[in-house]
């Protein structure tokens, strides 16, 4: 005798019956919700994008991909030669004034938009699976900020990126396994000789235990002279064992 599930077959029968319908609700929902909360494209302000999108397509093929993270000896790498012995660097875009990319990341450091950390870093993720050349790497850590500028702030941008990049690439983060422990002058607008001064014992390790024979990837948003991601990563690679790379949103040209 034939078996049947009555339950398997009538539940079957309801979703082909009503799926028309519930996805004519889900749309007519989604088409609510966009009428009265438009979401907009943060380069071009367009609403013909993806409610969980940053960016419409246009915008996004405007990014400014440097292809770095695939490519040894690229110009990241070259510009800690002889002062941070890395494994591996990079960063996923160019950094210029003015840029769709100088937006948003001043939508992550002053306007509390959060959405454009964890966006930066997908796209960060993309590119270090895509680079395989950080395929050893254990852990991301975070560039930290002293504690008084977090709590102003609200968050650490740099952890914020690691956790869009954890996102897509699976790595742990460890975010208080180093410190910063004083408070120091924005480096915007000084030369490289006061950002290296500037930074001086700036950093200190927490707590060795996650860090020892690791290597593990720090994680800045944008590299101008690389003073802090040399203050940072000389106090990291003080712990035994420890294999240091460097990976960041943008470069500065």
């Amino acid at each position: 005798m034939k078996y049947t599930n009555n339950y398997f077959d009538g539940h079957k029968s309801f979703i082909y019956y009503f799926s028309p319908m519930i996805a004519t609700i889900k749309s007519a929902l989604s088409d609510l919700i966009h009428l009265f909360f438009p979401h907009h494209c943060e380069g071009c302000s367009t609403d013909v994008l993806a409610n969980d999108a940053l960016l419409c397509a246009r915008c996004m093929d405007l990014l400014p991909a440097t292809g770095f993270l695939g490519i040894p000896g690229n110009p990241v790498e070259r510009s800690l030669y002889g002062r941070l012995p890395v494994a591996e660097a990079g960063a996923a875009y160019y950094f210029t004034k003015d840029s769709l990319l100088q937006h948003l990341l001043a939508q992550l450091k002053y306007r509390n938009n959060r959405d454009a950390g964890y966006f930066l870093g997908r796209m960060m993720g993309y590119a270090l699976v895509q680079s395989g050349r950080f395929q050893d790497v254990d852990a991301l850590v975070p560039l930290p900020l002293n504690p008084k500028r977090e709590y102003k702030r609200g968050y650490n941008q740099a952890k914020l990126i690691c956790e869009g990049i954890s996102n897509i690439w699976q790595k742990p983060i460890v975010a208080d396994a180093i410190s910063r422990t004083r408070f120091t002058e924005t480096q915007t607008h000084q030369n490289r000789l006061s950002r290296w001064q500037n930074m001086e014992d700036a950093f200190v390790i927490t707590d060795q235990s996650w860090l020892m024979n690791k290597h593990i990837l720090l994680i800045d948003d944008v590299i101008t002279t690389g003073a802090t991601i040399e203050a940072c990563g000389m106090e990291l690679l003080k712990v035994a064992g420890l294999r240091l790379s460097v990976g960041a949103v943008a470069y500065t040209i």
